[in-house]
């Protein structure tokens, strides 16, 4: 199984065809899968990578151009056979290819998982493609801008039309900068060394970092992440976007005080919260997958830190009623929206009625958690979403009926403030994550 052919696989495992009783896979699983199983160079998997990553990301704008050549079909193509056509327009149009193995690669693969009229089919399809390439989508062949950005850029058009809501003209921007790779970053254990004695550490690795102008324990990958991927950091630091480290540094959990980390999942930020702590002070987890907090407690143990681990939901009465922290952070569940740029096949799993239903849940957490807040103490709101129904929304709604006010924030995020106070990372500018972060404090 060569690249190409593995790029098909991992496609099929993401989009299965309608009517299978195959699960659809994450398009990294699948990856992970198909190469290991197939035995590939490194070569050929990062070549296996991007034309899958790529394919699944453009697979709108993709359509689009396919529609010129085979929309007025009678009987719809094979899955297989569309999802091969789908690929090898992503690599004409896409990427610097050697035209003729393209072609030559593709068509044999229509042979493969179809027959020899398919095969003509798709080699007359790349042809065509090859001798008048079509423009790309203008605006004038759409009714209005979101149909527009959603074809040009490749996102369901609710997606963007809630980019235009919140950020207006930058949400091309946007759009553009999601199809570009999300960048790689490093928490940092600074219990254990400094960032500076880090980045010159993963330096001496082959990995070329700079810190972040945001988070001052969090490293941006600039080169090296191969290298980075086969390195074993011993707890002394752990993979987590530069978005992901925001809210930990908004909270700003000092040492010797009390802190809640209240949805841990894996422990990115409980791991940030301890080290700041700096052995002073106390940490609670808590988180309801059982799989997850045994996760956390084996990377907490492995970074040298002593904490609470509870599992259980946090929307329930699962705390000591007198039980009180000095900060709380809830890093609650959400649509995930914001990374979109960093999961390919992310902007096709996600339903617009998301934000909707999981604003309930976020709604309770907050309300649950509050009474355990200190008076004159800090609570931080997390989602890495960009939803208003999940962002400012619940955070109205709930300032509106507790006795709670926005706080400051660092000066540092100052260009990501919104009107309201509150954070608001774009997804995808600067290769980062969208992120939404308020900070709030409890009356005395």
């Amino acid at each position: 199984m060569n690249a190409r052919e593995i790029a098909l696989a991992v496609v099929r495992d993401v989009f299965p065809p309608a009517g299978s009783s195959a699960p659809g896979r994450g398009a990294q699983e699948a990856l992970e899968y198909r190469v290991r199983r197939a035995g590939v160079s490194a070569r050929d998997r990062a070549f296996a990578t991007e034309l899958a990553y790529g394919a699944i990301k453009m697979r709108r704008t993709l359509d689009w151009y396919l529609d010129a050549f085979v929309g007025d079909r009678r009987e719809p193509l094979p899955p297989a056979i569309r999802e091969i056509l789908r690929l090898a327009i992503y690599e004409l149009a896409f990427s610097r290819p050697d035209v003729h193995a393209t072609v030559f690669e593709f068509v044999n693969l229509s042979k493969k998982y179809g027959h020899r009229g398919l095969a003509n089919l798709v080699n007359a399809v790349l042809r065509s493609f090859l001798r008048e390439p079509p423009q790309p989508p203008q605006r004038e062949d759409f009714p209005d801008e979101e149909q527009y950005l959603g074809t040009l850029y490749s996102f369901p058009t609710w997606i963007v039309r809630q980019w235009i809501e919140a950020f207006g003209e930058g949400a091309r921007e946007v759009c553009a900068a999601c199809d570009e790779p999300a960048v790689p970053a490093i928490g940092v254990n600074r219990a254990r060394l400094s960032v500076a004695e880090c980045a010159r550490e993963l330096e001496t690795a082959g990995v070329t970092t700079r810190p972040s102008k945001f988070a001052p324990d969090s490293l941006i990958v600039e080169s090296g992440a191969a290298e980075l991927a086969r390195l074993e950091s011993g707890g002394r630091w752990w993979q987590q976007s530069e978005s992901s480290a925001m809210p930990v540094d908004v909270l700003g959990p000092q040492p010797g005080e009390a802190v809640l980390d209240a949805c841990s999942g894996r422990g990115n930020k409980a791991l940030q919260i301890a080290a700041r702590l700096e052995g002073e002070g106390t940490l609670l987890c808590v988180e309801r997958d059982a799989r997850k907090t045994a996760v956390l407690g084996r990377r907490l143990d492995e970074a040298g830190f002593a904490a609470g681990v509870l599992t259980g939901d946090a929307t329930e009465p699962i705390l000591e009623p007198d039980q009180r922290f000095d900060r709380i952070l809830v890093d609650a569940p959400c649509s995930g929206i914001g990374l979109v740029g960093r999961h390919p096949e992310t902007r096709w799993k996600k339903q617009g009625t998301d934000g909707e239903r999981l604003a309930i849940t976020q709604r309770a957490l907050l309300e649950r958690l509050a009474p355990h807040l200190h008076p004159g103490g800090t609570l931080v709101y997390a989602v890495c979403s960009t939803d208003p129904r999940e962002t400012a929304e619940v955070v109205d709604a709930f300032v509106a009926r507790e006795n709670f006010s926005r706080g400051l924030l660092p000066a540092a995020y100052e260009s990501l403030v919104t009107g309201r106070g509150d954070v608001l990372v774009p997804p995808g500018i600067d290769g980062r994550d969208g992120f939404y972060i308020a900070r709030l404090e409890r009356g005395t």
